[in-house]
């Protein structure tokens, strides 16, 4: 019998995850040909077909499902090993996979990305931005080492280091700049922008406004900060933002900031990796880091 490889192992974890060859293969660095010439002996070396030839969308075949979760699991125990002799040196090196939010990652992550340059410089740093559910996701499967997102995230095996805390502001339209701050009541009544679903800032906007169940009068929403501000300055309506996206994503509309009366809403920002990770002095080395890179962008 011809041995697996780590490679085609690799090559069908990313074909299951993605449900299609080009968007696999793109994932791997590699073209599509040579990625389905690996999953072909993949399936002649276990004797069995892991896809549903033919099949619009791509499926796996019940074995292919089976062997998927075992390659993920293998996978993953062999990135552990890595791990464990990164964790025997004094620093970190090699390639780290960290996960970074929407509303954190264009802030924090140039002046993150500077620090860990200067201090471990043998550190290969590769960044995923996207939501908490995904990264969460991909941390438990082993494809993120390690994330940054708002607390908690009360997740099973999963270890969580508290960072920084951070409030959030209003931002409204200039014409509005001498009216009084709204109170959660009064932000009911106004037309309120949003982060789209999946985006847990929107849940903490809404959970600060008491709209866990029910949305305010009028809403709109955007896909970015970015998106939000600059309707607000198009005079559309009012939105929430952290504190450090202000200075980035104020600079080029007509808006004006407001702090809120106490109790003002704020989030927990932190970092999380799983708790079986040999990593974990080397997180937490990576955790202070982050807090001091975040220091300079409040």
């Amino acid at each position: 019998m011809t041995p697996l490889t780590l490679r085609q192992l690799r090559y069908f974890d990313a074909l299951a995850r993605f449900g299609h060859f080009g968007n696999a293969a793109a994932a791997c660095s590699v073209s599509q040909p040579a990625l389905s010439v690996q999953i072909k002996e993949l399936e002649t070396t276990l004797g069995a077909p892991l896809l549903e030839r033919g099949a619009r969308p791509l499926r796996l075949t019940p074995f292919g499902i089976t062997c998927a979760e075992r390659a993920t699991q293998i996978l993953q125990s062999v990135d552990e090993l890595a791990d464990l002799a990164r964790a025997a040196s004094d620093r970190l090196t090699g390639t780290l996979r960290i996960g970074v939010i929407p509303t954190i990652a264009p802030y924090l992550l140039p002046r993150l990305i500077g620090l860990t340059s200067q201090r471990h410089t043998g550190l290969d740093l590769h960044v995923r931005e996207t939501i908490t559910p995904k990264l969460l996701t991909e941390l438990k499967a082993g494809r993120l080492d390690t994330a940054v997102l708002a607390l908690p995230v009360d997740e099973p095996g999963l270890t969580e280091l508290p960072l920084f805390d951070e409030a959030f502001v209003l931002v409204r339209p200039n014409v509005d700049a001498n009216k009084p701050v709204p109170d959660r009541e009064a932000l009911r009544e106004m037309r309120l922008l949003l982060l789209e679903e999946g985006h847990c800032f929107r849940d903490q906007a809404l959970s600060f406004c008491n709209l866990r169940t029910a949305l305010p009068r009028e809403t709109l929403e955007g896909s970015s900060l970015s998106t939000l501000v600059q309707m607000v300055g198009a005079g559309i309506g009012v939105t929430l933002i952290p504190e450090m996206a202000v200075a980035v994503e104020t600079r080029s509309a007509e808006v004006s900031i407001a702090q809120f009366n106490d109790p003002q809403p704020r989030r927990q920002v932190g970092l999380v990796w799983r708790q079986a990770s040999p990593l974990t002095a080397r997180f937490r080395e990576l955790g202070e880091i982050v807090h001091e890179a975040a220091k300079s962008q409040r």
